[in-house]
């Protein structure tokens, strides 16, 4: 594909006055999380006003079947609507709504810091980036979250494949690679991740992990689902990794809707 001089200029999107940037939270039944999240990121936005920036907050209701929407509206939120439930698809479809020149994508269980923003205008404002994440940090109370979150983390520093439950990429650049694959119901932040390595390459930039200030995110999934539930999948994911993450009712933790 051809990319815009704009894309192919390191620093360009940092000298424009006035940037945007827009904060896209997919949400399938998350009446119950999605208030507190809406609440640590409308505090944390106000990083952005401080470096002259503008930003908008777009939550797209993937299907939900309780008060996701209006929880959305009452935080001040744009919201979009999404029927398919895939969490690829609703960040598409937020992103397609979005105004701004850089996307962040949130997840609706998750906490960002305003220390956290404030890494993320340090990165756009340096130029070299068109995409990246953060390290996670899940809620206390669960050694083996803590395990698997270091593993995961030492996993992400190392090969740059961005959490997708924080991840920010210039728009242009994002859509020019086709967003999140809708092949996939789970593990489509790393493909994203290797598709934007590539365009990075090409254009002599690069993606970044941030790692001082973690995203706080959730452990729900440890208390909703058995452990004989989590190796089950991952044991799917071993031996039929391109099958089952291809498979809505194989990647089912994320949509039976437990909540």
């Amino acid at each position: 594909a051809s990319f815009s001089p704009a894309l192919r200029s390191p620093g360009l999107a940092a000298s424009l006055p006035g940037l945007r940037i827009s904060l896209v939270i997919p949400a399938f039944n998350e009446e119950r999380l999605l208030g507190a999240a809406l609440e640590r990121i409308n505090a944390a936005r106000v990083v952005f006003a401080a470096a002259g920036w503008e930003s908008e907050l777009i939550v797209c209701d993937n299907n939900s079947t309780d008060r996701t929407a209006e929880v959305a509206r009452g935080a001040g939120a744009t919201v979009v609507f999404e029927p398919v439930n895939q969490i690829a698809r609703a960040r598409n479809r937020g992103a397609e709504a979005a105004t701004g020149k850089w996307l962040l994508f949130i997840d609706a269980d998750s906490h960002p810091s305003p220390e956290l923003f404030a890494d993320v205008v340090r990165e756009i404002r340096l130029g070299r980036c068109l995409a990246g994440g953060s390290t996670v940090r899940m809620e206390a109370g669960y050694p083996l979250a803590t395990l698997l979150t270091a593993c995961w983390n030492g996993l992400s520093r190392w090969r740059r494949w961005m959490a997708g439950s924080f991840i920010f990429c210039e728009t242009a650049v994002f859509r020019r690679v086709g967003g999140f694959s809708h092949e996939l119901f789970a593990g489509e932040e790393i493909d994203l991740s290797l598709r934007l390595h590539r365009v990075a390459r090409e254009l002599g930039r690069t993606l970044v992990i941030l790692h001082r200030h973690p995203l706080h995110t959730s452990a729900r999934k440890l208390h909703l689902y058995s452990a004989r539930e989590h190796l089950g999948f991952l044991l799917r994911v071993a031996f039929r990794p391109r099958g089952a993450i291809r498979s809505r009712e194989e990647c089912h933790i994320w949509y039976d809707g437990r909540r």
